[in-house]
């Protein structure tokens, strides 16, 4: 068994908390969503390890361990692109797989696009390509995408996001409430309290709407991705719906879609046995098999 140990790393000129399981020349590298940090991949990183990877699992800017920029400046798309390109150089690795849930797959979406350093696999969980994304914003969608407008108010976003427990989030949105218990709840709810964490969070949100990041981004183009890609969604995820994936073989060459009938948006941890038998077989090169053959 390879132990996930906890290390810092310097890249694009910050300090990134990283958990790292494994070693060798081939990184798998894992991006976060919110409001979570690199304790999601806790169920992956062994699964990549064991595969041969040296698994990295970084806090991303703003999170728990790493460093806090102030100012919405800091939380542009682009300077989050640069992390995902420093953290690769200072791994010094000669292949690299890019796992990614959440807003960790929003930045995984666009640096396969704009190809700052070549990407051996893309592994993307639970947010749609953007433009399969932006062709199925229906009314339903964007009722569903309230927060995100939400989240461009001044102060008031953050104040909330201290002042309850972040953690019962998952647990109250999960299909397998048990994993989520006391612990996991608590992990997430003192992350979310770190002094500044909060105002890093939601200026993610507004970098990348009211700071002009996918407007830039959309400026740039949408080219079709020809990185070997696998898609995993959960189905009972109450923010995105399954609608928002089916347009996504027009943006992507090589693409294997699977969906999980009994998992939420938190998919890599709701249902972890099912997520890794999906991720061996595909890093194998094998036959990924649909959710049914796995029940």
């Amino acid at each position: 068994m390879n132990p996930i140990v906890d290390e810092q790393v310097e890249a694009n000129g910050l300090r990134f908390a990283v958990s790292r399981c494994g070693d060798g020349d081939r990184l798998a590298l894992c991006l976060h969503g919110f409001p979570e940090c690199r304790y999601s991949w806790r169920h992956q990183l062994p699964l990549l390890a064991r595969l041969g990877y040296r698994a990295w699992a970084p806090d991303l800017r703003g999170y728990g361990g790493s460093e806090r920029p102030v100012g919405r400046q800091h939380y542009a798309l682009e300077k989050l692109l640069d992390d995902v390109t420093g953290l690769i150089d200072a791994a010094g690795a000669r292949e690299v797989v890019l796992l990614a849930h959440d807003w960790g797959a929003i930045i995984a979406w666009f640096y396969a696009m704009r190809k700052a350093r070549p990407l051996d696999g893309l592994v993307i969980m639970n947010v749609p390509h953007p433009a399969a994304a932006r062709e199925a914003a229906g009314w339903r969608q964007r009722l569903r995408s309230w927060y995100m407008l939400f989240f461009q108010l001044p102060w008031l976003p953050e104040l909330l996001l201290r002042s309850r427990p972040v953690g019962k989030l998952f647990h109250d949105t999960a299909v397998h409430k048990e994993r989520f218990g006391p612990e996991v709840q608590a992990i997430y709810t003192e992350n979310a309290r770190i002094p500044g964490a909060a105002k890093a969070m939601i200026d993610y949100y507004r970098g990348l709407l009211s700071g002009g990041g996918w407007k830039r981004q959309e400026a740039l183009g949408m080219p079709r991705i020809d990185v070997r890609t696998l898609m995993l969604w959960g189905e009972q995820d109450i923010a995105l719906g399954k609608e928002t994936t089916l347009g996504t073989a027009r943006y992507v060459s090589d693409l294997t879609l699977r969906y999980l009938p009994d998992a939420s948006h938190w998919v890599q941890q709701d249902e972890p046995d099912m997520v890794n038998a999906m991720l061996e077989a595909w890093l194998r090169g094998a036959p990924v098999p649909e959710a049914s053959q796995l029940a």
